[in-house]
């Protein structure tokens, strides 16, 4: 399966659902489209269908490389040709063609387009500034104003909006749904708008596409599973050996000197009792 197809904007009206809602929707001729290479990992580095869009009138000015492009296709060289990813699984080959029918009603496209030039323009249009007043002498109504500072930075600050060309850029409508898809006719109805003019070229992409070949192997980390804490089994009681005590030293201690020996206190005299007629005879021998 591709991811998508070449169409050409045929214009804009509107459908009405079973409840009688009006929808604006635009029809598109998509298909039939022509694979033209096929690229593949091995080869190119990546892989993808190169497909053309089949048209009634071809390339006016062609030139020999782009012929022998297109001789396996089968078809004479085309006005456009673009590349879509693809699922690897299925085979697929140059020449084969792409219809219409691989989209379904009710899925999600993405469009790409170019959307219409509209030439150099004012920054009303360009960017819906209001502009000045409309009264008389105001002598300001379109212009844009002050584009910066003078002192600083001195100059035009990058991605000022501005006067310029407006337009005839490549556009994406992302998530349009699909209302209707006619095989017989290459027809295929979106709901809503699409960039660029009637007649215009786009590319109709399917919006979920995701094919497991183009997905990078992402690799998960491993996971580290937790432990469960193992329950603490008792362990056995071992005798103690009693070491031997070991005979400490004895501490001789240092003889005091003897000056620093306290003084041994010396037994005193005990005095003879006196009686007390001696002491009366002792003091009249004195007198005489």
């Amino acid at each position: 399966m591709v991811e998508g197809l070449i169409g050409k904007k045929i214009g804009m009206t509107q459908t009405f659902d079973e409840k009688g809602n009006v929808a604006p929707v635009t029809v598109i001729k998509a298909g039939p489209c022509t694979v033209i290479q096929k690229k593949t990992k091995e080869k190119d580095g990546y892989s993808a269908l190169q497909l053309s869009l089949v048209e009634e009138k071809g390339r006016k000015k062609v030139t020999r490389p782009l012929i022998g492009h297109y001789k396996k296709s089968g078809i004479p060289p085309m006005k456009i040709l673009r590349e879509f990813r693809f699922e690897e699984g299925k085979e697929v080959k140059e020449g084969d063609q792409f219809f219409v029918d691989i989209f379904q009603v009710g899925e999600k496209v993405h469009v790409l387009g170019t959307s219409k030039g509209k030439g150099f323009a004012g920054v009303m249009k360009r960017w819906g500034f209001h502009g000045g007043k409309a009264s008389h002498g105001s002598m300001f109504h379109r212009a844009p104003g002050s584009i910066g500072a003078s002192a600083f930075p001195s100059r035009v600050v990058k991605g000022k909006k501005l006067p310029g060309h407006m337009g005839n850029n490549r556009v994406t409508v992302k998530n349009l749904k699909v209302i209707q898809a006619d095989k017989e006719n290459n027809l295929l109805v979106v709901k809503g708008a699409v960039p660029g003019a009637r007649g215009g070229y786009l590319l109709i992409k399917k919006a979920n596409f995701l094919p497991e070949s183009s997905m990078p192997e992402q690799t998960k980390p491993e996971q580290v599973k937790a432990e469960k804490p193992k329950p603490e089994q008792p362990k056995p009681e071992q005798p103690e050996v009693k070491q031997p005590e070991q005979a400490k030293p004895e501490q001789v201690k240092p003889e005091k000197s003897q000056a620093e020996q306290p003084e041994q206190e010396q037994p005193k005299a005990e005095k003879p009792e006196s009686n007390p007629s001696q002491n009366e005879a002792s003091k009249e021998e004195k007198k005489e």
